[in-house]
């Protein structure tokens, strides 16, 4: 709570005990004494349950920070306070956020949500969220966004940021061993060849999260940018097609490049995103990681490298490949404060907060009205995304959720898996999802 709602909410608390004294003191009295009774009006609440809390309006985390300029901005044209509840791992101990979610949802416990793409999924399947195309702004969503937010042809939710995940090289060190950036899985394939050839023991810095960005940007370029998504996703869910046949190309690839050592397997299984790859890329060690867009930007992990940093898609059969993942904002389906919760959420999606959002943290925009200015690095990523070129990471659409189980997956290769283990795998996964 701000300091302004603070002291507005205290005033009208001592202002209620003042009267209530005053009343006490005023029985025996005259009848006819004119008594002045004061009314509070209950201020109106949207409850809101995320990862994480209201900041203070000087605080130094920009994420957040953008956020609350959004949720402010709802607060004062709607009159109300968005109370924020939060998970933190000491609460709830062994649940993870995701499980903690998906039953504060299921019993109603809040309004507004936010959401990862897993519980999306399930969840707008229960009929528990909202449909959202109802929305002033949902109708300046871009298509992928609608796309990954969609379950039994209902807009279940909306984030404020499209995540969009590439390949972060050193540039300096291609120019010096004469090397284009790679394009295709064999332009990558004879890049970390010369690189090791040339004394870099493990040219690709991998974490334990996001290795499985190989995996999607071959297995669905063509079903997202052949002209026929909806029909092959169908076919999916149905069962018509397997989802291992779709995945079978990117996890041989992956496992070339462990077999071959230019993936460190047994440090990428263990090893947190940035944290394990990070040190030795930013020390020139290493030519090439994977990370996400605001991870380019100024005062974040490779925001200020002493090298000319270029961030690009994954290699495909169709070219350089964002991947593109998101969270989303959802509402309870019967929440308690529906119709202030649907205000609140129109309101920091419009485009008027979506421009203050995109700005304050450069990230891309949810809205096709919304464009943000990005710094060269990440110029390359960008003019793919404006092409419409990208493929999903997550997609609520699909049966089978896709990031988290694929990452699961991976790990399974990483340590040791066959890559028709991981086949076997994703072939049970979607028996199950049939059932």
């Amino acid at each position: 709570m701000n300091h302004r709602k603070i002291v507005k909410k205290t005033a009208m608390l001592c202002l209620a005990g003042i009267t209530a004294l005053t009343l006490a003191g005023c029985q025996g009295k005259e009848k006819d004494k004119n008594l002045i009774t004061f009314e509070e009006e209950e201020q109106k609440v949207v409850n809101l349950f995320g990862p994480m809390e209201k900041t203070n309006p000087n605080a130094q985390n920009v994420a957040r920070s953008a956020f609350d300029k959004t949720i402010s901005i709802a607060e004062e044209r709607l009159d109300l306070l968005v109370e924020y509840r939060t998970y933190t791992a000491e609460n709830y101990q062994e649940k993870t956020y995701d499980d903690v979610t998906l039953d504060r949802v299921r019993n109603r416990m809040d309004d507004l949500y936010l959401l990862n793409p897993d519980t999306i999924q399930v969840l707008g399947a229960e009929g528990n969220l909202m449909d959202l195309s109802g929305l002033e702004s949902a109708g300046n969503l871009r298509d992928v966004v609608r796309m990954a937010n969609t379950v039994d042809g209902k807009l279940v939710a909306i984030p404020q940021e499209v995540v969009a995940h590439g390949l972060f090289v050193n540039q300096d060190l291609f120019d010096k061993y004469q090397l284009e950036l790679p394009e295709t899985p064999e332009d990558l394939l004879e890049c970390c060849r010369v690189f090791q050839e040339n004394g870099i023991e493990y040219p690709i810095g991998a974490n334990r999260w996001w290795l499985e960005n190989f995996v999607f940007a071959q297995a669905y370029a063509d079903l997202y940018n052949g002209g026929n998504t909806q029909a092959e996703i169908d076919a999916l869910n149905s069962g018509e097609s397997k989802y291992s046949d779709y995945m079978r190309p990117g996890f041989e690839f992956l496992k070339e490049l462990i077999d071959r050592g230019y993936i460190d397997a047994e440090k990428a299984y263990t090893s947190e995103a940035i944290e394990g790859e990070g040190p030795d890329f930013l020390a020139q060690k290493t030519p090439i990681v994977m990370a996400y867009w605001g991870a380019a930007n100024s005062e974040t992990a490779y925001g200020k490298p002493g090298f000319n940093l270029k961030v690009i898609g994954f290699p495909s059969r169709r070219g350089p490949m964002p991947v593109v993942s998101m969270t989303g904002y959802g509402i309870q389906a019967d929440a308690e404060h529906k119709e202030d919760a649907v205000k609140v959420l129109d309101i920091i999606l419009s485009d008027e907060a979506l421009q203050l959002y995109s700005e304050t943290n450069q990230v891309i925009s949810p809205s096709k009205n919304v464009e943000v200015a990005c710094i060269p690095a990440l110029q390359p990523l960008n003019d793919r995304i404006k092409e419409n070129v990208y493929v999903l990471g997550s997609n609520a659409g699909m049966k089978v959720e896709q990031w988290g189980n694929t990452c699961l997956i991976v790990r399974n290769l990483l340590n040791g898996g066959t890559v028709e283990e991981c086949m076997a795998e994703f072939d049970r996964l979607q028996e199950a999802s049939l059932q």
